[in-house]
């Protein structure tokens, strides 16, 4: 079954942001991941939020998204990850 990755973004350092951004694909080729979605919130219509933009993965399975967050290529991103943003990811099972 396939399992989806929310991302929500909360951007420190947007120039950094770039770099770290455009190293993640190739973390995530192996583990067959595609992106559904990506973008800046441009409009909250209710409630709140403490992020400005929002990403949404589609992995083959829960194995293969956990394999590529547990994986050495994603964590030795997880230093600059952390420096230039925060940054929630959440499993999602669709249902």
């Amino acid at each position: 079954m396939t399992a989806l990755l929310s991302v929500t973004i909360r951007v420190k350092d947007p120039e950094r942001l770039k770099e770290y951004m455009a190293q993640v694909p190739a973390t995530m080729k192996p583990f067959g991941a595609k992106m559904l979605s990506r973008g800046r919130v441009i409009n909250q219509l209710k409630g709140e939020r403490a992020h400005q933009l929002e990403a949404v993965f589609e992995f083959p399975s829960s194995e293969d998204l956990n394999g590529w967050y547990g994986s050495a290529a994603y964590q030795a991103l997880a230093t600059l990850r952390d420096a230039v943003c925060d940054m929630s990811l959440a499993e999602i099972e669709p249902f």
